[in-house]
């Protein structure tokens, strides 16, 4: 199954780069591209895209704004975001993920770095691996001070076993790794991500993470 990717972003430089490197990689298609959110939202539905590359500083409509439209339209709600970032907009991570992005990324990135990322997205979960998550979280803290009673009283919904896991998915562990730390069957460690996800009142899981640092069960500088 091809992969299908929009390419959102106001330089088209950037863009030309990254559809050779799209186009060249197996299983993956750009089926097009916006200079700016508002186009990115349309081409997302006329092209049925499986996942839009999202820049955040856009005209017209901004990558926030346009994440937020396609993850509240219906006919855009599979539509999986990867935010495409720079350090100097790195204050906005959480906010992109509330809004519905599933990951983001640095637009320094290694190419396979990327396409591995897209992959990712591509399959339902969230880009938490990679180190640069973490200190851009440590980032978010240091700017923004986190409402820690109100989020940890959010927690009290949750089980035991569905905040220990919910602290392990904030941590950037998958699935996998989670299944074999915990000695449980990634079909059952899926079931509790879900669950959890549900009783949060979310839609996706990288906003799990948001809640697992604004609630201290993460600190910036916490491993795996």
């Amino acid at each position: 199954m091809t992969i299908r990717v929009v390419l959102a972003d106001d330089q088209a430089l950037l863009r030309g780069t990254l559809r050779l490197l799209v186009d060249n990689t197996p299983g993956m298609q750009v089926v097009g591209e916006a200079a700016n959110g508002a186009e990115a939202v349309e081409l997302a539905r006329e092209q049925r895209a499986d996942v839009v590359l999202m820049d955040i500083r856009m005209p017209v409509v901004d990558g926030l704004e346009a994440t937020r439209i396609l993850a509240s339209d219906e006919r855009t709600v599979d539509v999986k975001v990867l935010i495409l970032t720079t350090f100097e907009v790195d204050e906005y991570v959480a906010e992109a993920i509330r809004a519905g992005a599933s990951g983001f990324i640095g637009k320094g990135t290694d190419p396979q770095e990327l396409v591995d990322a897209i992959e990712t997205i591509a399959r339902g979960e969230a880009l938490l691996s990679a180190t640069a998550t973490r200190a851009l979280m440590a980032r978010f803290q240091r700017h923004v001070e986190p409402a820690w009673k109100q989020q940890t009283e959010r927690l009290h919904v949750l089980t035991p076993r569905e905040q220990e896991i919910l602290t392990l998915v904030g941590r950037g562990l998958t699935n996998d790794d989670i299944s074999g730390r915990l000695h449980l069957s990634p079909h059952t460690v899926k079931t509790h991500i879900n669950r959890a996800m549900t009783k949060l009142k979310v839609s996706e899981r990288a906003q799990l993470v948001v809640i697992a640092y604004e609630s201290g069960l993460i600190r910036p500088g916490d491993g795996p």
